[in-house]
């Protein structure tokens, strides 16, 4: 069964993450599914942008702790998000969690409900948002992100969209998603894809520059004693030793 399921009309395809259960928690298997699915969409004329969202009450929790992506293939995913020459829309109505906050720096717009939550809690289980930080940080504000970052406090969607984190938020997504498709139902792939380049550029260039030492260093923090404890605890639902 796919943990991804498609939908497409007037030219926008929509990608659902589909693992409620697992509250679309990134595993290896939809980490891989959604990085297909995009470049299926990549590679469709019929495609005009794309609109990534998800079922059950949680966009993405952050990585499956029992079942984790490798950082390279994080990392290539985040890459394609940024480079595929369609705009990709988050549509979030729920909890974002850590590395799924990855996910919605890459996109190029980003709506949210106000039942969406949101939390870089990394800091807590002992590692660090490492990869992320590739498409997030050139995007959000410095000041908002250094106090999100490290106490791993939870925020609304106004505040979201505050730190540029999401590009607006209402009480209703959908009616905030509406407008952005319309306009890019009325605008030229070609145009698109140019003023899409644009926009990247100096993401890419974070790649470019540290994808190599923020893989090296998720993976140090992942496998260390201090994580393995960090994770124990958030996965037998109790506070880890340092918690004071």
């Amino acid at each position: 069964m796919t943990v991804v399921r498609r939908a497409h009309e007037r030219g926008i395809t929509t990608l659902a993450l589909d693992a409620p259960e697992r509250r679309n928690a990134l595993s290896a298997r939809l980490v891989g599914e959604l990085a297909d699915a995009l470049t299926e969409c990549g590679k469709d004329g019929d495609v005009r942008a794309v609109v990534l969202t998800h079922t059950g009450n949680t966009f993405s929790a952050g990585a499956d702790l029992r079942d984790p992506p490798d950082p390279d293939v994080l990392v290539a995913l985040l890459r394609r998000i940024v480079e595929l020459p369609k705009p990709i829309v988050a549509r979030v109505t729920g909890h974002v969690r850590a590395g799924g906050l990855g996910l919605l720096g890459a996109c190029d717009i980003a709506v949210a409900s106000q039942e969406a939550t949101f939390a870089f809690t990394e800091v807590r289980i002992g590692v660090a948002p490492a990869v992320i930080s590739l498409p997030l940080l050139p995007r959000l504000d410095p000041r908002a992100v250094a106090r999100y970052y490290l106490t791993g406090e939870r925020f609304d969607a106004a505040e979201a969209a505050r730190i540029g984190l999401v590009t607006a938020a209402g009480e209703d997504a959908d009616d905030v998603l509406a407008p952005v498709l319309d306009g890019l139902r009325r605008s030229s792939p070609q145009g698109l894809a140019e003023t899409k380049r644009l926009l990247t550029a100096k993401v890419l260039d974070t790649f470019d520059r540290d994808a190599a030492d923020l893989t090296a260093l998720s993976a140090r923090l992942f496998s260390s004693p201090h994580a393995r404890e960090g994770m124990t605890a958030f996965l037998e639902r109790r506070d880890p030793p340092w918690v004071r």
